[in-house]
């Protein structure tokens, strides 16, 4: 299993400082938000991309050692304005068309969230709606599309999450996993149950795989930290994930610049530790 990192978390900046700065972690691969990482043109633009860009891109992070494993295209994917549903659908699938050009498999989204999580079921479909029509996009492209679970959205465990890929079966649909967003305050007692269920019912459908930590602080407040500082059982859930998905993409999260290199090295011996036995 390789270890990246979000790029946004190294830097901001122009392609050639971005891709200088996750190479000074030795980072091997990153997860990439264009429109958070880079700062030189603005990526919110639809229509900005072409081939040449995506690998202009692609060739600065290589000169750097550091490939993508995973292009982060965040966008709320069931906007009740269906006008800026449609805005969000085209953008996302103008990502999945170039993701061959950055040599990204995977496009990565969570679901979208409402004030107080007021979901309804035509919430639900038009969600589902979407992924059909997005999924068929990256069927054409060969490329996958991985939904992060995440507190607070509409899809906000493994349940819920599972039931979406039986409603839109495609081999192209897959799930960013992401431990730190589905063990809450509420759980935390009994993450390991909680654990247990996602690899499960999410196990064998996981693209790529995201670790942070967390911990409830002396003041009883939530907090997510750097994998090895906090409460989660990595123990188990590096087990499973070997079990599930040997040789996945490990993607850190919840990591500053000045915690980054102890973060990558305690993750590398947990997992030369576990491929060892």
């Amino acid at each position: 299993m390789s270890i990246g990192v979000l790029a946004h978390l190294c830097k901001k900046g122009t392609f050639d400082e971005v891709a200088k700065s996750v190479g000074s972690y030795q980072f091997s691969h990153v997860q990439l938000a264009l429109w958070k990482a880079f700062d030189n043109y603005d990526f919110t633009k639809q229509g900005l991309l072409s081939p040449g860009l995506a690998k202009e891109i692609k060739e600065q992070l290589l000169k750097n050692g550091v490939s993508i494993s995973v292009l982060g295209c965040y966008l709320h994917l069931f906007d009740r304005n269906e006008e800026e549903r449609r805005v969000n659908i085209e953008r996302f699938k103008e990502i999945i068309r170039y993701a061959k050009f950055f040599g990204a498999p995977v496009v990565a989204t969570e679901t979208g969230k409402l004030p107080l999580a007021d979901f309804t079921e035509q919430d639900w479909l038009n969600l589902k709606a979407t992924i059909v029509e997005l999924v068929k996009e990256a069927e054409k492209w060969g490329v996958f599309i991985g939904i992060e679970p995440a507190e607070d959205h509409l899809i906000d465990n493994a349940v819920k999450l599972k039931k979406l890929l039986d409603e839109v079966s495609s081999s192209h649909l897959g799930v960013v996993l992401d431990p730190g967003n589905l063990i809450t305050k509420d759980n935390l007692h009994e993450q390991d149950n909680v654990i247990e269920e996602m690899f499960q019912l999410l196990g064998e459908k996981i693209v790529a795989f995201q670790a942070k930590d967390c911990l409830l602080d002396e003041n009883n407040e939530y907090k997510w930290v750097p994998v090895g500082e906090g409460q989660m059982n990595y123990d188990l859930i590096l087990r499973r994930l070997r079990e599930y998905k040997p040789h996945v993409d490990i993607i850190l999260d919840a990591v500053k610049p000045e915690t980054m290199k102890d973060t990558k090295d305690y993750l590398e011996k947990q997992l030369a530790k576990l491929y060892a036995k």
